[in-house]
């Protein structure tokens, strides 16, 4: 059982960081209630295959139908939080705003899911994860110093600044209210938490230790000795060898004296040693490079594709992914030694569960039944 084993939340579907926030928090035993809209919209091709939507159990649910709002806010009423990711002011209009579920349910956490915020200048513009990881600065700092900014996936805006960062929050309010018996509004913005993970950048510029330049670093691709390498064979591998003990066993495997290429830290050198570096990963295939220095502290690892990943022997010794009905995906993490978290059950077809979950959340046949007559399931 989980550690979030217990908490109930209903989930409002959504794209993107909601519902990888919401697979977050089922990875580690929260139970979901996930209220996705009748008909077309968000149901993707194959949704057995929609894995941030694992964990969860789904109904369906026109919130313009006469009578809805009452379901949705019977549902709320006995939720531990709530999610949502709609743009600021449109729950409110449906009558499913936090004034009126705190209201009813005073211990509610109420996440709010969005890219700018509930306020500020940008609120009620539209946007996505590049725009947002642009506006924090992220953005500008990655990739190659003579090319355009480099999009990092949208791990960095939507899963990382995003979803985690509403997971974190409705996690730290539910400890308060446990604490305190008072619920909250969780207001996570992309842009935002994609701040917050610049953090240590930002203080390694204040400090003197960074350039406002891409690839002038020693953590941006800049130092030769922190990169990415071609081999022989066409794949790729990386380098990490930043402390003093880590480049000595790097020169070491390569059999050159430490001093081999001057002062490392000298930038001046850096372009020289960089094409060096080029030349000598060239010369061999990836595989004798993991031959000669995978599980050393050279600080090395081969590029993997998402085919390879999986069956990496340190993923398969972890058990780091599994495949469940066909669709190889990543275990939850992290692991707890007392509370271990359980692979979850596969991503629900919309509405699956209108019946059975409703059943599970007070409601009765009759009630059921009188919500399917009047169109609002």
């Amino acid at each position: 059982m989980g550690p979030l084993t217990g908490i109930r939340i209903v989930e409002f579907a959504g794209l993107g960081p909601g519902p990888f926030a919401g697979m977050m928090l089922a990875d580690m035993g929260a139970e979901i209630l996930r209220i996705e809209r009748r008909g077309g919209g968000l149901t993707p091709a194959d949704p057995k295959r929609d894995i941030p939507a694992r964990g969860r159990k789904s109904i369906t649910l026109d919130l313009k139908a006469g009578g809805a709002t009452d379901v949705a806010l019977k549902l709320i009423d006995q939720a531990d939080a709530v999610i949502e990711g709609y743009r600021p002011g449109v729950m409110e209009r449906l009558g499913l705003g936090p004034e009126v579920c705190h209201a009813r349910n005073p211990a509610l956490v109420y996440g709010r899911m969005t890219g700018w915020g509930q306020n500020g200048k940008l609120s009620q513009a539209a946007g996505h994860d590049l725009n947002y990881i642009a506006l924090s600065g992220a953005l500008w700092a990655m990739g190659e110093a003579d090319r355009k900014p480099m999009p990092p996936l949208n791990l960095l805006g939507d899963f990382g600044g995003g979803g985690m960062f509403l997971a974190y929050g409705i996690v730290c309010a539910l400890l308060r209210v446990k604490m305190t018996g008072q619920g909250d509004i969780v207001d996570a913005a992309i842009s935002d938490g994609t701040a917050a993970l610049m953090a240590p950048v930002y203080g390694y510029q204040a400090m003197g230790g960074w350039k406002n330049e891409r690839q002038s670093n020693r953590l941006d691709g800049g130092a030769p000795y922190y990169g990415v390498y071609e081999c022989k064979c066409g794949g790729w591998i990386t380098l990490g060898a930043i402390e003093p003990q880590f480049w000595a066993l790097f020169m070491q495997a390569l059999e050159l004296p430490e001093d081999h290429f001057g002062d490392r830290h000298d930038q001046d050198l850096w372009p020289e040693m960089r094409r060096q570096f080029a030349e000598i990963f060239a010369g061999k295939h990836r595989e004798e490079w993991c031959a000669l220095m995978e599980g050393t502290d050279i600080c090395f690892a081969p590029v993997l594709s998402m085919a390879e990943a999986p069956v990496h022997p340190h993923n398969l010794s972890r058990g780091t992914f599994e495949t469940e009905n066909g669709v190889t995906q990543p275990v939850p993490a992290p692991r707890f030694t007392n509370a271990p978290a359980q692979m979850p059950s596969p991503p629900p077809a919309k509405g699956q569960d209108n019946e059975t979950a409703l059943l599970d959340w007070g409601f009765s046949h009759s009630e059921i039944q009188s919500m399917l007559s009047e169109g609002q399931l």
